[in-house]
């Protein structure tokens, strides 16, 4: 028996804890555990597969918002993988090796829907570029596919200067989290760059926002700051190229939408195995990666057609059998 996509995105999908080829192979007749480590190594799927998945369903909006982030798949406990390397993870909060996933996803506010549009791993010694290449790419790449959009949300990783003159040059929004030792000017040219943590705010600002210039900008691009009071030990600073914006709590709520990639990328290593792959090969990572997404991309829809989240329609794969399983108990107790 030959393994194919469509077999391996069914075994992602219906597996609920171990997504590894043995496993598949000790639940269908007539499969080898090594027919599936070929069939990883041999084939090939791509970004542009998952477009082409996405694309018939997709929606998009003149109001759209695009996210950018990316993710880190654990590969702690896994040695001599290919593409892993030491890379900052938020969720263990420091370094840790695994490989690195930049992620485009969309989000049409009029149905409240998101896709996935393209993802691109983080592997600068195969192709030389860096995660913030990666989303200059991706966003030229909107623009070819002609996908509307109006905002896009970042993360302050992705804060820099050259993301933000490109997208004022094409007209989008966006709203980003900026660092407490950025360096920006509130005074017009009358006093040097300070970073944001010094800045003073009046009670106005706190509740409109303050224009000022990030060090780097061009002397026209002004910018809007906001403070936003996370909890009394922390505080954020949102940065927007939306002047009209006047409301802290509005910009706090386009911004917000942006947690929907972290819901992604949750959602992705919990129910599609995404990060489980043991294969050492760059190539069976990166097939194992692309169906694990395209995967995510299918329960997604069924989701949203049965009106409920993608853990609860996974959940039920398991409460049917549970339901079997009790129906027709085969242990018998004296």
């Amino acid at each position: 028996m030959k393994v194919t996509a469509q077999l391996y995105g069914q075994f992602l999908f219906s597996s609920q804890v171990n997504y590894t080829g043995t496993y598949l192979a000790e639940h269908l007749a007539g499969l080898q555990h090594d027919n599936v480590p070929y069939f990883l190594k041999t084939t090939r799927f791509t970004p542009r597969q998952l477009w082409q998945q996405v694309r018939p369903e997709f929606v998009g909006s003149a109001r759209g918002y695009v996210l950018f982030d990316d993710t880190v798949l654990d590969k702690r406990h896994r040695q001599r993988i290919e593409l892993v390397r030491r890379q900052y993870s938020g969720n263990a909060h420091g370094l840790i090796k695994g490989i690195g996933l930049v992620n485009c996803v969309y989000v049409n506010p009029e149905t409240n829907q998101c896709w996935l549009l393209d993802y691109r791993l983080f592997a600068p010694e195969a192709d030389g570029k860096s995660k913030l290449d990666h989303v200059a790419d991706r966003l030229d790449q909107l623009a070819s596919r002609h996908i509307p959009y109006r905002t896009v949300l970042m993360d302050r990783w992705y804060a820099t200067t050259a993301l933000f003159k490109q997208l004022t040059e094409a007209n989008k929004f966006f709203y980003c989290p900026l660092k407490s030792n950025r360096l920006v000017d509130d005074s017009g040219g009358q006093q040097p760059y300070q970073p944001v943590a010094l800045l003073t705010w009046s009670a106005a600002d706190v509740a409109q926002g303050k224009l000022l210039k990030v060090k780097g900008m061009p002397k026209d691009a002004n910018l809007k700051l906001f403070r936003v009071l996370v909890s009394t030990h922390r505080t954020d600073y949102l940065v927007t190229n939306a002047l009209a914006q006047e409301d802290t709590q509005a910009a706090e709520q386009e911004s917000n939408v942006r947690w929907l990639i972290e819901q992604f990328h949750r959602e992705a290593k919990q129910l599609t195995g995404l990060q489980a792959c043991q294969c050492r090969l760059a190539r069976s990572q990166r097939n194992h990666i692309a169906l694990a997404l395209r995967t995510w991309t299918c329960l997604k829809r069924l989701a949203c057609q049965a009106k409920t989240t993608a853990y609860h329609l996974k959940q039920r794969l398991l409460d049917d059998y549970m339901r079997r399983e009790l129906a027709q108990p085969t242990l018998r107790f004296a």
